[in-house]
């Protein structure tokens, strides 16, 4: 079978190669069309990396010097991998075609014609952290890193920079588009941008995004260079072309001057790397840019069923500019995609772990099994369903949850009103605040040691230095918490309230992006009815990440990290109006097409089975539980190629009581609350009974005090004496 799984070993017979018998008719046509340009479309699974071995290969039987080929491809490996097997079919020749990333045959030119545009030969390449050093160097210099704790560290600025490179754009669109909290620093970055280009060029220094810019402007400057390069080089090819942005679409123009022998292989169904400077329209207009192309459609698939690939000729068949093509499978049999409407996220995370464990139990391998989702925090609730099952997973793309630093910071805040003298929370938190290091932390933490009533010492500490303000309104947050009759998103709530002007410190560049994290985690928390219980569920420790694990471990992944992938199982989870596409892209047209196309590249993943999960209810920022329809692109694929999930007829053993049944519709109402709670002050409390808050977890009354303070031993967070005028408990 002529798929990409099944590329040749080594040819020990000695025999030609068989060209018409190893590959299909229309791979055979774009490896036999060797003059003019050529527009190769390889849909999903079809074999476009046997295509381009074979094309080098044939190059290489028809006499044709292997010094005169390029192959370009997005990396070192890639090339590699495709001349070291085309080397299998016609021998070591292939080996001396010249084959590797554009960044790397740029520079290689840029060694012998630097000099053209005023660089020495033997100029610097410098890696990303060399840019930021220098960058940050320069801002220093110029007054601009001290002028603001909001002003861009070295990370975004090496990052909106090399955006401007790549895209064709001006600073000023690129924050409007991507920065727009950092616009007030525009003529600021201009400043530093026209610095920073000056610098490299009297320093003989070139960044990553140099090598293309400075190819691209000798061979449109120096004509004799273009010619030159147009007889060293008679034939050119480009792999995922959808992934190249428009400097390296002019660089291939340029290179093929006087012959036009260029082949580019893609899939424009494929293109959702915008974000890296990638431009969709590229591959669309390579007929334009080459007069006479020939287009070859590759449309049998290899790796999937034909009932998935509906399903997926349904999502892209909408598409508003597109190659219009249909795959069609190779392989027999498969059942329908199925499709599985959750309750809300929750049950959806239930969902998934079943089925994972059914699939186990029938002998699939949990590496042959991948969970995919538009934004890692997605994955939130099924980390940790999967965590209290004991299934292990690898998770590709975004964070786990309880990795990013800002979920650990609102966590230890969380973890310092349950506990006042966790040592480890206070310090972290403690030194978030200016002007409190390492000794000033350590010896508020002393004086917490020595109090009967920490948190109020917080609220009240005595000191006149400029950070005890910041100290008392920490301790008066916990304090006003700790006593209230509030349950835990209301905690949650105040704490990111107080957080947040932390965050916007510590991370000027992103924290709008972070900030919906924490968002997430506030609505990850409202489904336990204590901060125990979130806290225990999120400090179980994961597996190490070794090879091992990879290998007992199912996959957890973006849908961005799964391109270029495939397993037998996939579920695509979340795919709700909300969720997916990305809230920040329905404004634009181009975004929205981006996104269906990152649906279209995940749902092409599974080779046997396909499932597709929606909430029909979406925790919703500051709303609660809230109906969500399914998105917009799942809504598109007909009915009839599908086939309706059932959820398990019972919750598996063990689970957590808090979680409430599937089947009890009133948990799908927002506010609907629980029944069995007593009026404050009320004489129902008796010593021995056990209760619940909705902050400290559950417990045991130990004393009664009187008609309105109550003593309660909880089992993790110790003795508390409660106001139950102010209080909120809840029989066991």
């Amino acid at each position: 079978m002529p798929g990409d799984e099944h590329l040749p070993m080594a040819n020990l017979s000695g025999q030609p190669v068989d060209f018409a018998r190893d590959l299909n008719p229309e791979q055979l046509e774009a490896v036999e069309t060797l003059d003019g340009p050529v527009l190769v479309i390889a849909g999903a699974g079809s074999g476009k990396t046997r295509t381009l071995v074979y094309r080098v290969a044939m190059l290489i039987h028809k006499g044709v010097d292997p010094g005169q080929i390029l192959l370009l491809t997005f990396t070192r490996k890639a090339a590699a991998t495709m001349l070291e097997r085309a080397s299998r079919l016609v021998g070591e020749k292939c080996q001396e075609v010249q084959g590797g990333t554009f960044h790397a045959f740029c520079n290689h030119m840029l060694r012998r014609y630097a000099p053209r545009i005023g660089y020495p030969n033997n100029f610097t390449i410098m890696d990303r952290g060399d840019v930021q050093d220098l960058l940050r160097l320069l801002a220093r210099q110029l007054g601009l890193a001290g002028s603001s704790r909001t002003f861009p560290k070295k990370g975004a600025l090496a990052t909106i920079f090399s955006k401007a490179a790549n895209s064709h754009m001006d600073l000023v669109s690129i924050l409007e588009n991507h920065y727009p909290h950092l616009l007030e620093y525009a003529a600021a970055l201009e400043r530093l941008s026209n610095v920073y280009n000056q610098y490299k060029k009297s320093h003989a220094l070139m960044d990553y995004d140099d090598l293309l810019i400075n190819w691209r402007d000798i061979l449109l400057e120096c004509e004799d260079v273009r010619r030159w390069i147009g007889k060293r080089i008679r034939y050119i090819m480009v792999d995922e072309y959808q992934d190249t942005n428009k400097l390296q679409a002019e660089i291939v123009k340029l290179m093929a001057f006087g012959h036009n022998n260029v082949m580019v292989v893609g899939d424009d169904s494929q293109s959702i790397y915008s974000f890296r400077g990638a431009h969709f329209k590229n591959i669309l207009d390579f007929p334009r840019l080459f007069q006479g192309t020939k287009i070859i459609k590759l449309e049998k698939n290899y790796r999937s069923t034909q009932p998935n690939l509906d399903c997926t000729n349904a999502i892209i068949a909408n598409a508003r500019q597109k190659f219009t093509k249909r795959l069609v499978a190779c392989r027999s049999g498969g059942g329908l995609p199925g499709l599985y409407v959750a309750r809300d996220e929750m049950d959806q995370a239930r969902f998934v772990r079943q089925k994972v464990e059914d699939l186990l139990t029938q002998g699939i391998e949990p590496t042959e099994v991948a969970v995919l989702f538009r934004a890692g925090f997605h994955s939130y609730a099924l980390e940790t369903e999967l965590n209290t099952a004991g299934i292990p997973f690898i998770k590709r793309g975004g964070k786990r949850l309880v990795d990013a630093a800002h979920i650990k910071d609102m966590l230890c805040i969380l973890r310092i009103l349950i506990n006042p003298l966790d040592r480890l929370s206070c310090d972290r938190i403690f030194l978030l605040i200016e002007k409190i290091g390492p000794k000033t932390a350590e010896r508020i933490f002393s004086n917490l040691l020595s109090s009967q009533d920490p948190l109020d010492l917080l609220a009240h500490y005595p000191s006149k230095a400029k950070w005890a303000a910041h100290i008392k309104e920490l301790g008066a947050m916990l304090k006003a918490l700790a006593e209230s009759a509030t349950g835990l998103d209301h905690a949650m709530k105040r704490i990111e309230s107080w957080y947040t002007p932390y965050l916007k410190g510590l991370y000027p560049d992103d924290w709008p992006r972070r900030q919906q994290e924490l968002t997430q985690l506030r609505i990850l928390s409202s489904r336990y009815p204590d901060a125990v219980s979130l806290l225990s569920d999120l400090a179980i420790d994961p597996p190490e990440r070794n090879e091992t694990y990879q290998r007992d471990s199912i996959c957890l992944s973006t849908m961005h990290s799964a391109k270029g992938l495939e397993w037998k199982v996939v579920f695509i989870i979340s795919l709700a109006e909300g969720r997916f596409p990305a809230p920040a892209s329905t404004q634009q047209v181009d975004a929205i097409e981006e996104e269906r196309r990152l649906f279209y590249v995940a749902a092409t993943r599974a080779k046997d089975q396909l499932f597709f999960c929606y909430p029909a209810f979406i925790n919703q920022s500051g709303a609660g539980l809230l109906p969500a329809r399914p998105c917009r692109f799942l809504e598109e694929i007909p009915g009839n190629l599908l086939k309706p999930c059932k959820p398990h007829e019972t919750a598996r053993e063990g689970h957590p009581a808090h979680m409430p049944d599937r089947y009890d519709t009133r948990a799908c109402i927002p506010g609907n609350t629980e029944h069995n709670e007593m009026p404050a002050g009320s004489s129902g409390f008796k010593v021995g009974m056990r209760v619940r808050h909705p902050i400290f977890g559950p417990g045991r009354i130990a004393n009664i005090m009187d008609a309105k303070r109550i003593k309660v031993m909880f089992d993790v967070s110790g003795e508390k004496t409660l106001r139950l005028d102010f209080t909120e408990l809840s029989i066991i």
